[in-house]
């Protein structure tokens, strides 16, 4: 392949965006970060339905991270790493707590949880995302969204 055509296959495809920052426990710094992420899923012709539902699960473990790991604690931060290319988006958020055991979060649903605030957003985020997982400790979401999933929106495509 010339190098006239390889110039020509790369203009057609967007190069792998990738971000990695730490950030103090404020959720106003999170969300320009979420503003850059929005940006490159644009630029790669992800759906508008995607580009919300990402931003929300994103938006759910970053602010997870600073109140429930960090405690809010302005000596403490967050390690925030995405990726996205025309495919799939992928984050890391990684917090100073102590971490917790996902499993141990009661399913918000149930009859006798309904009234009571807690556990919404870990689900909420399982429900958005393709996969999900954490790490030993607990103080750590890694998460997947892939273009072609509609499973994991629970949402009906064509």
């Amino acid at each position: 392949m010339s190098a006239k055509e390889r110039s020509s296959m790369e203009a057609e495809h967007v190069p792998k965006w990738t971000l990695r920052r730490t950030i103090p426990s404020n959720t106003a710094i999170s969300s320009e970060l979420a503003a850059e992420l929005i940006d490159a899923m644009m630029q790669r012709d992800w759906p508008a339905s995607d580009l919300f539902r990402v931003q929300l699960a994103y938006e759910e473990a970053v602010v997870n991270a600073i109140r429930h790991g960090n405690r809010h604690d302005v000596s403490k931060t967050v390690h925030v790493e995405m990726a996205c290319n025309d495919d799939e988006i992928w984050i890391r958020i990684t917090d100073q707590g102590p971490g917790f055991d996902p499993n141990s979060i009661p399913d918000p649903r149930i009859d006798e949880l309904i009234e009571i605030p807690g556990g919404r957003g870990v689900l909420l985020i399982s429900e958005i995302m393709s996969e999900i997982t954490y790490n030993e400790q607990g103080n750590q979401i890694t998460m997947i969204k892939r273009k072609a999933d509609a499973s994991a929106d629970g949402i009906e495509h064509e």
